[in-house]
């Protein structure tokens, strides 16, 4: 029986690549990728030649049993996504499920994440918090708001520049005086920038700054 390697990658900057990860990627059989375009080109930073294959949220159910094929005949696999840490918000909990069920060893190579890169910089309280992932576009979505209000805890979630803006709007509806926004983007990379302040002045500036409405967002909600 083969290993899964669940191997974090850069989230912008190349040079946030393990040496543990390269040594894994450059080791395996094969590398289960969500977008084999965009880890070839990282693969070609670091000069790293191990064939590539496709896994990701639209891929049927044969990809997914010719991976756990291949572990069982003794194969070692990595597992990447584009940016980060496979298994969150993307479909790798689902292949290290099955990995697991047909007693694959499955081994955590960590690095780089978007949530964990976010909260380290953003000065609220992270002792206790919820992460959300991507709300859903149209079911539960004001359930959801309501809940982010409500909560005590600090509450973390992504957003794509498409819905940031409706969600800013969203959030001016429910969030109470001393509730805070903070919104993360382009993290490690050249133009990153880390915008906080009430649901209003957080909105208010993307109004007047539309050009930085741009890459995936981080954004929490906490009381200070």
């Amino acid at each position: 029986m083969g290993t899964l390697f669940v191997v974090a990658t850069p989230i912008g900057n190349l040079g946030d690549m393990t040496h543990r990860a390269i040594e894994v990627l450059s080791s395996v059989s094969v590398i289960a990728a969500e977008d084999t375009r965009v880890t070839k080109k990282l693969l070609q930073h670091y000069e790293i030649s191990t064939p590539l294959i496709s896994y990701h949220a639209q891929s049927n159910d044969s990809v997914l049993s010719k991976i756990v094929e291949q572990l069982e005949r003794g194969d070692d696999i990595a597992l990447v996504t584009d940016a980060g840490t496979p298994g969150i918000s993307d479909p790798g909990s689902e292949l290290v499920h099955h990995a697991r069920a047909k007693g694959a060893n499955v081994v955590s190579v960590p690095g780089a994440s978007a949530l964990t890169a976010a909260l380290s910089i953003a000065g609220i309280p992270t002792n206790e918090f919820t992460f959300l992932g991507f709300l859903p576009h149209k079911k539960g979505r004001q359930t959801l708001f309501a809940e982010i209000a409500q909560s005590e805890r600090t509450m973390v979630f992504y957003e794509s520049p498409h819905r940031i803006m409706k969600t800013l709007a969203s959030l001016q509806e429910v969030l109470v005086d001393g509730q805070k926004v903070s919104i993360f983007r382009e993290i490690t990379k050249m133009h990153e920038e880390v915008v906080q302040g009430s649901a209003t002045e957080v909105f208010e500036y993307f109004t007047e700054n539309e050009e930085h409405i741009r890459g995936e967002f981080v954004v929490a909600v906490s009381s200070k």
